[in-house]
């Protein structure tokens, strides 16, 4: 039987950041089962070493990092071996309707939604740690894009920006063979959907609105960021990927 498989991570070294929890956790195990070796980063040292306790394989790398402190961000980078792929995945919500939203809270979930993860990706790129033909993945959301829900003005913004930015980027290095694309989830079961700034009655009327009649798993974000990392998708960039149960339709 044949071993082919154009979606291995077999040989590629990837960064994902916000790897404590949620997505991101999901998405550096997964990685790590496909082959790939991880540099997980994220502030709780606590529960990082959590999900690096998950990851298959071996050669893995953990280092706790502030992405919204320049210190932080330069140790992280410094302490960072030549990548293949970077899944930017770090991000918090929070529901506050136009009215109220100051800029003060329009600072508070720009600086880790957008300029965070810009900034790293403006650095690594600044210092050549992505290797050619290397692959990397913003993560966003429907939300400013396909789906404006009243109170989420801040967070769909902040997401609308990156994933402007994203096809910015796609150009920008597509002359050095590295490929830029963006995965936009609808509403995936993590701890952050469950804050308690929506109801729970709210969560189970919501979901009425997905085709598939249920948010999403973390699992299957990261298997639409697996394809973008992995040779499969070697001739997309630019590419907004929506992976959201048909709640866009």
């Amino acid at each position: 039987m044949s071993n082919y498989n154009p979606f291995s991570l077999e040989g590629k070294t990837v960064l994902v950041t916000g790897a404590s929890s949620g997505l991101g956790q999901a998405t550096a195990i997964e990685c790590s089962r496909l082959g790939a070796r991880l540099i997980i980063t994220a502030r709780n040292l606590e529960r990082l070493q959590e999900t690096f306790t998950k990851l298959e394989g071996e050669g893995h790398q953990q280092i706790a990092a502030e992405l919204t402190d320049a210190n932080s961000v330069k140790n992280l980078v410094d302490n960072c071996p030549k990548m293949d792929g970077v899944v930017l995945c770090v991000g918090i919500s929070v529901v506050v309707p136009f009215l109220f939203a100051t800029r003060e809270k329009f600072d508070k979930l720009f600086n880790p939604n957008y300029f965070a993860p810009v900034e790293l990706l403006r650095i690594l790129g600044k210092q050549k740690k992505i290797q050619k033909g290397g692959s990397v993945v913003f993560v966003s959301s429907i939300g400013g894009i396909t789906k404006f829900t009243s109170g989420n003005v801040v967070y769909g913004a902040a997401k609308a920006a990156l994933t402007a930015t994203m096809k910015y980027c796609a150009r920008e290095f597509a002359p050095k063979k590295i490929r830029v694309n963006g995965v936009n989830p609808g509403m995936v079961e993590t701890k952050l959907i469950h804050s308690g700034a929506v109801s729970e009655e709210q969560h189970e009327k919501d979901k009425a609105n997905y085709l598939l009649g249920r948010y999403g798993d973390p699992v299957d974000i990261a298997h639409g960021i697996i394809y973008l990392l992995s040779d499969a998708s070697s001739w997309v960039t630019g590419h907004s990927l929506i992976i959201d149960g048909g709640t866009s339709v």
